[in-house]
């Protein structure tokens, strides 16, 4: 008889319990209707990851238990919670047994806490000292770990924790524990090269375990962290099946044939109808020892790579909008190539309907900027405003002429944008809608976004995209316009004009900033590859360019302190992975 594990791939709100025990009791149907003897759910699946500071509660962690015994399941589940600590001890991120009579079992408690990158975990969680073997889960005997445990034996964490869960889990495995697999219950954030890098450790692991390696991980958009779900199952010889990113759904794994299926959930929040995925059947097999799934591994402009970064920022802006209670968003529209996308994406994600575009033009904005503004509204459909800042610009210059005429032209030029936050922010409170941000990271590692102006928002949807990314989605995003009989909404125009802020005549961002290419190579390798100056030099780049961009990057660290929170897309993203002093002298670097 075959031996079916389900996987539930699952999009949680932290601290929304009843509704991740809802979620959690959709996809067990699903997985029970398909003929699964188990389920294994993600990584604190009952409280949302990530919680923070909730975790510090006593009360929320006892919530959290409370809740995972409300959950009904028609067959025997394994599930992430916040587990209870000692007197004077933190809380376990642990994994509870939950059968279909109604009993709750701990199961293990999650051994490695990383602190490097996004992660945060000693300082919410005590340790357990080993893994977890759960006995007759639907007949099966299972080995279980979480998400961390599994890392340190691929060699994929930058510390050595000491120890090795898997490594443990095959000792006992050679002492006769027989296991049919071990399961990991994950919430694995996403970046461009993420799944490469768990694929790798799927198969080692389960190399060393002897037996299949099953990962369960979470999807969709918290805060700033991006889940894209691809749960895997790997066989000793190196073959893999992954589950479809960005979707929320069952991966079903038959043990005995090593064959998979992927179910959807009807009305999935990690799905925008077809855009992911077609519902369905759906089976990804690869076999071969050290082979990675398409995408895995290649550059950020990779057709592949795009269209994952494409779902990414849709699944960021869109969950943060919903998880968050709120329907419409609000953004200034310049016919520039960042407000063009940033609109795109904000119809991806979130529809026409729940859009507003603005259109704020000055004596300085060119005719083929308002046009291409114009243009890429249309395209969408979206609700179009334009309103002129000229009046409130003579006023304001007119009460500030005094300071202007001392102030350097920098001054000046900031008043515009601020006016421009003025009217968006305006429109966003009148309509109870979010404003967004539309700055890539290439501008806010420069400081070439104006506080209180640009840089309004309750959300950055580009803010962890290079120029060179935003240009590749911007194809992307006409390609797929295309393909669905729609027009190309973002223009020749806007996709091959020099940039330029348009805040004084004439001006192009290649007047203060190094061409974008060579900009973003050399901050992609200062911040995501941790390249120093000598080194960056030593790459090719011009020694007064590299020293400029650092120096810039160096003193603007002030804005980055108040950007609205963006989804990570990257190794290293402005926020948590990326925590500078503030008030700091760089003379160091002399």
């Amino acid at each position: 008889m075959a031996r079916k594990i389900a996987l539930l791939q699952l999009n949680q709100t932290v601290g929304d319990l009843a509704g991740n025990v809802g979620r959690i009791e959709t996809l067990l149907t699903l997985a029970a209707a398909a003929g699964a003897d188990a389920a294994v759910a993600t990584e604190l699946a009952i409280s949302g990851y990530p919680p923070r500071d909730l975790l510090l509660q006593d009360d929320f962690v006892a919530a959290c238990m409370s809740a995972a015994g409300t959950i009904s399941t028609p067959i025997p589940l394994l599930v992430g919670s916040p587990l209870p600590g000692k007197p004077r001890q933190l809380p376990g991120n642990g994994a509870l047994r939950i059968d279909n009579d109604g009993g709750v079992r701990e199961v293990t408690r999650k051994q490695l806490l990383p602190t490097y990158e996004v992660f945060d975990e000693a300082r919410y969680f005590s340790p357990d000292s080993r893994p977890g073997i759960v006995r007759g889960l639907g007949g099966l005997d299972l080995g279980v770990t979480i998400c961390e445990d599994a890392w340190q034996h691929a060699k994929l964490v930058p510390s050595d924790y000491q120890s090795d869960p898997i490594e443990q889990l095959a000792a006992w495995a050679g002492q006769g524990v027989e296991l049919v697999a071990t399961v990991n219950l994950s919430s694995s954030p996403f970046h461009a090269t993420k799944q490469s890098s768990r694929l790798t450790v799927a198969r080692a692991a389960a190399k060393t375990l002897g037996h299949p390696f099953l990962l369960a991980n979470q999807v969709g958009g918290n805060d700033d962290l991006l889940f894209d779900g691809h749960s895997i199952a790997a066989l000793p010889n190196g073959d893999v099946v992954s589950a479809p990113g960005w979707v929320e759904g069952v991966l079903l794994v038959d043990l005995d044939d090593f064959a998979a299926s992927v179910w959807i959930a009807e009305g999935s929040a990690s799905a925008a109808a077809a855009d992911f995925i077609a519902v369905g059947d759906e089976q990804i097999i690869e076999s071969g020892g050290e082979g990675e799934l398409a995408g895995g591994g290649k550059s950020a402009q990779t057709a592949d790579s795009v269209l994952d970064l494409l779902a990414a920022v849709t699944v960021g802006l869109r969950d943060y909008c919903h998880k968050s209670g709120l329907a419409k968003v609000v953004l200034g529209m310049s016919g520039g190539i960042d407000s063009a996308v940033a609109a795109c994406l904000a119809v991806r994600a979130m529809g026409p309907d729940s859009v507003i575009g603005i259109s704020m033009p000055s004596r300085h904005s060119s005719q083929h900027s308002k046009d291409d503004a114009q243009a890429t509204a249309t395209a969408l459909g979206l609700e179009y405003l334009v309103l002129s800042i000229e009046e409130l610009h003579t006023v304001a210059e007119k009460r500030l002429s005094r300071e202007l005429r001392r102030g350097p032209a920098l001054a000046g030029e900031n008043v515009q944008a601020r006016l421009r936050g003025l009217l968006v922010m305006g429109i966003a409170n009148s309509r109870a809608a979010m404003a967004i941000a539309t700055g890539n990271k290439s501008e806010l590692a420069q400081g070439y976004c104006t506080l209180y102006g640009d840089m309004d928002g309750g959300y950055a949807p580009l803010g962890d995209l290079w120029k060179s990314e935003v240009y590749a989605l911007a194809v992307a995003l006409n390609e797929e316009a295309i393909s669905q009989g729609k027009p190309a909404p973002i223009t020749q125009s806007t996709m091959s004009k020099p940039p330029s802020a348009e805040l004084s005549p004439n001006q192009r961002d290649d007047d203060t900033l190094p061409p974008y290419d060579i900009l973003d190579a050399i901050l992609q390798g200062h911040i995501e590859q941790g390249q120093s100056e000598p080194e960056l030099v030593a790459a090719g780049h011009d020694p007064q360019t590299v020293r400029e961009v650092l120096e810039r990057l160096a003193r603007t660290e002030h804005k980055r302190w108040q950007m609205p929170p963006a989804p990570r897309v990257s190794v290293r993203a402005f926020g948590q992975g990326w925590r500078q002093p503030l008030a700091a002298n760089h003379n160091w670097r002399q």
